[in-house]
Parts: C-alpha cells; structure tokens; sequence
C-alpha cells in the first residue's frame, strides 16, 4: 500500500515532479563537476606549476652564509665548497621519489672567451672575461634500481628558451646568451674559444643556440657540465643544483621545525608531500647538502592551488544551495495542492509521524534518481573541464558516487523540511470542511 501511495503520487503530478528532479540533477551536476575537479585538482595543477621551474635549491652544507637578494645568488661563482655529481641519483630514492620530476646541477665557471666573429675588436685576438655555466641539457641518469631517469635544464629552467637548439651533453658546443651574441656579433654555426686559468689551453665550442633566459644567463655562456668541470678542475662535481618537485600547499603544521616534533608528527609531516617536508628527505639523501625552497615559487604555488580550491567549494555550495531552494519551493507548491489528500489520510487514521514519512520517502526517491542523473552529467562536464583546462580529465569515483547521493538526500530533506513538518500538522476536519 506504501509504495502504490508513492508510485501514485508521481503518476497524478508528473510535470512538478520532473521539474524538481531536473533542479535537483542540475544542481548536483555542477556538485559533482566541481567535487572531481577539486579531488584532482592538486595533482593536475601541480605539473602544470613546474612549468614556474625548480622549487628547491641544493647546495653545499660547508658554504659561507649566502648572499642572495631577490633570489640571485650574489657570491663569487668558484666560492665554496663542491658537491659530488655521482650523488644525484640518490633523488630518485627518496620516499617521495616520484614527485621529483626533474633536477638539473651547475657549475659556474669565469672564463675567457674569444672567437674570430669578434668583429667589434680592433684588436682580433681580443678576448673577453665572461662566465660559463655548465649544466645538463637531456642527461640520461642510471639509477640504483638499474632503470633510467632523463632530466636536465629543459625540466627545471622551462622558461629558457633556445633560438637554435640545445648542446649535446656530450659534444663540444654551447649556446650563448642574447646579449652576448648581440655584444659580440656571433651567430648559430659560428665558434667560440673559452679558456680559464693562464689561457694556457682554449677549448673551441660550436654555437647551436642562442640562450633568452631573463637572467644572467643571457650575458655568458652555457655549456654541457662535463666541459665546464673541466675548465675549473671540478671534475665530477657541481656547485648547486635545482630540484624540481610536486608538492601540497604547506598549512601552518607544514612550517613547522620537524626537530620540535614528536614521533607522530614527524612521521605525518615526512609521509604528506610538502616542498619542506621532501627537502628534508634530499639532506638525508645527499650528505653534507643544505637544501632549500624557493619561496617565491613555492609560495605562489600555494596561494593558487588554495583559492582554485575555495573556488570549487564555493560553486558546490552555491549549486547545493541552488537545488535545495528549488526543492522547497516545489515541496511547498506540492504540499498546498495535497491538504485535501493529506487531511483524508489523517481522517482515516493515519498519525502526523506516517504522513510525514510518506512525503519524505517521496522526495528522497526523487533525490536518488535525481542525483544518479546529476552524476552522470556531473561526470560529462567534468570530463569537458577536465580536457579544456588540464588536458586530462579527473577519473570515476566511487566517493564521489556515494558523496552525491547522499549530498542529494540531504539537500531534498533540508529543502522540503519546513513543508513537511507543516503538512504533519495539518487538522483533517478544517481541510474536509473547505477551511
């Protein structure tokens, strides 16, 4: 007998019904898009964020105070201490190894350089005191587990760009800056001889590029890492090296110092993907290595991924809020036109407590099927946004399923409350009566 009240229910008001449910599955539709966003949300932009570049920094543990402004590095480029290129892949053993996406070593080195495009000079064996950075173009790195790992400049420094093509790590090229190659007249195919030291020995370097880095890079020379331990006598060492990394926005438990925690804490901060948090694990990787976040980048990282985050929370809500709005006000139309229907069941002995239950399993069978449709176009517009905005769209989830349902549920019983616990009030012989 139930279940024939509520079948005939939505027999005898088809329209009202299909209305509401539409307002219900168009509300959790957009819930559904902006909660599978949002679960995705931190990975998807967390590689679209390393194209910001590197958000670590690995230097010696032995240096001096550093003296950085702006996050330029001040000190003298041979100052310090070195660290051990053969320790590099130790970064791809970390516990978070597969955040770390990329890492690239550098070795300043003051040279000499010349070439005969030199045209400026009145003098052709005029030379001119620049800097060479060593570093890593697409170097293949063996790690300990035997496999693989390609990475170089390209994958911590992508704002670099090349007019020409990157050296070979392993040839005798270079490319310059573009204030060098303008100050010194020199273009793609053309030589240029560096010398370090008492210009005892000149290495020739072919140009296959011309560096725009937007930094001071553009007034040097770049060149493969082997080309540049050689010219100082570093061999298989470098000087700093930048770490490109996935990480979680930090909250005030992230900056804690891990030395004042206890051994749960410890563990929760080492086990959540902080930038602080993987640069621990690097100083253990790496002895006598001091790492360090780039803030700005890091920082900046943060701010984005937590307002795309409210923003999402705000569309769900707004949308949850949308829909339950639309249902009470069908539930309030629904009621009204049911007082005589209501008042003869109560006439016939039903109590407040059965016809309330009877209206509320009606709309809760409506949240079900509503919020199973509002699912599936859920998961159509996510996969639309997903593919527009991050090239990927977020994957089927069963939390989410279970999420929209029972968001649905409540957002029809919070919706229909008010209407509902009137319709359980209501007096029969005043509705009989025409009242």
């Amino acid at each position: 007998m139930f279940l024939r009240l509520v079948a005939d229910s939505f027999r005898r008001r088809p329209r009202r019904q299909l209305l509401t449910g539409a307002a219900l599955a168009l509300g959790m539709a957009v819930a559904t898009a902006a909660l599978s966003v949002s679960l995705d949300v931190d990975d998807k932009l967390g590689r679209e964020f390393r194209n910001l570049g590197a958000n670590l920094v690995i230097t010696p543990q032995a240096d001096s105070l550093p003296l950085e402004i702006g996050g330029v590095d001040y000190r003298s480029a041979n100052a310090g201490a070195h660290l051990p290129e053969s320790d590099l892949p130790k970064l791809k053993t970390i516990f978070w190894h597969n955040n770390v996406v990329g890492f690239s070593p550098m070795l300043d080195v003051p040279v000499q350089a010349w070439s005969p495009a030199f045209q400026r000079f009145s003098n052709p064996d005029a030379v001119e005191a620049t800097t060479l950075t060593g570093t890593w173009f697409d170097q293949p790195v063996a790690l300990p587990d035997g496999s693989t790992f390609e990475t170089g400049i390209e994958k911590t420094n992508p704002w670099w760009h090349v007019d020409g093509a990157w050296f070979a790590d392993s040839a005798a090229e270079c490319v310059v800056g573009k204030n060098f190659a303008k100050r010194n007249s020199v273009k793609l195919g053309d030589t240029v001889n560096v010398s370090a030291g008492d210009h005892g020995h000149w290495n020739a370097l072919r140009i296959t590029g011309v560096l725009d880095s937007g930094g001071p890079e553009d007034d040097g020379i770049v060149a493969p890492l082997a080309i540049a331990q050689a010219l100082s006598g570093k061999a298989g060492q470098y000087r700093r090296a930048y770490v490109s990394a996935l990480t979680k926005p930090e909250d005030d438990f992230a900056r804690r110092d891990p030395r004042s925690m206890n051994s749960d804490e410890l563990e929760r901060w080492s086990c959540s993907p902080y930038v602080s948090s993987i640069a621990y694990s690097i100083r253990q990787a790496i002895p006598g290595s001091d790492v360090r976040v780039i803030r700005r980048v890091a920082e900046g990282e943060g701010r984005v991924l937590t307002r795309v985050r409210m923003l999402l929370w705000l569309v769900t809500l707004a949308a949850l809020l949308t829909a339950a709005l639309a249902v009470g006000a069908s539930s309030a139309a629904s009621v009204m036109e049911r007082r005589t229907e209501i008042g003869l069941m109560k006439a016939l002995g039903a109590g407040s407590g059965a016809v309330g239950f009877l209206l509320a399993a009606e709309q809760l069978l409506l949240a079900v099927v509503a919020g199973s449709v509002g699912y599936g176009l859920g998961m159509f517009l996510a996969r639309v946004v997903g593919e527009r905005i991050f090239g990927a769209a977020p994957q089927p989830s069963l939390l989410v399923v279970v999420l929209i349902l029972t968001l649905a549920a409540a957002v029809t019983i919070m919706g229909s409350a008010i209407p509902l616990h009137r319709a359980s009030r209501y007096e029969p012989a005043p509705i009989l009566r025409g009242e």
